[in-house]
């Protein structure tokens, strides 16, 4: 099987995901959430939201995991102006990301990625990608399967 060429592959490490969930939809709610953090000098390293289909919002964050506390003790703060309706950690996750200059113009880049995820038995906990990454939040101990399999399905410079 022939590899596909990226750009390359990025890991962060020793983070934790936090997750805001069933918060009602509405204008300022990530506003709010992502002040205090930053208010409180707390970087967020990835971030993605969506709404469900009850109209319900739900962001996943992550964080470096020496800011945990930290960021929960901000999330407990804004919880109840936002009406979350409640929050959960994951304490030792990482990110791995696929990047390459033309990923807009390649369709079934994401896919092989998840793909080759799958293969491994890794559940994928978030995704975010932009018009030349692909991010997956993963448990950190699946990192070192996560890499084999990307290196079994993509070629590096």
């Amino acid at each position: 099987m022939e590899k596909t060429r990226i750009g390359g592959v990025i890991r962060r490490t020793h983070l934790a995901q936090i997750e805001v969930l069933s918060v009602p939809d509405r204008p300022g709610v990530a506003a709010a959430l992502l002040k205090a953090l930053g208010d409180a000098h707390i970087n967020v390293q990835f971030i993605v939201q969506c709404i469900d289909s009850e109209n319900r919002d739900h962001i996943v964050f992550c964080v470096d995991r020496d800011d945990m506390a930290r960021a929960m003790a901000m999330v407990n703060q804004v919880s109840p102006q936002i009406c979350a309706g409640c929050t959960r950690v994951n304490e030792d996750v990482a990110i791995v990301s696929i990047f390459g200059p033309d990923f807009r113009e390649r369709p079934g880049i994401a896919g092989q990625m998840f793909d080759a995820l799958a293969s491994e038995n890794i559940n994928i906990l978030a995704i975010s990608t932009s018009i030349s990454t692909v991010s997956c939040v993963i448990r950190y101990a699946d990192l070192q399967k996560a890499d084999q399999a990307l290196l079994r399905t993509f070629e590096l410079p």
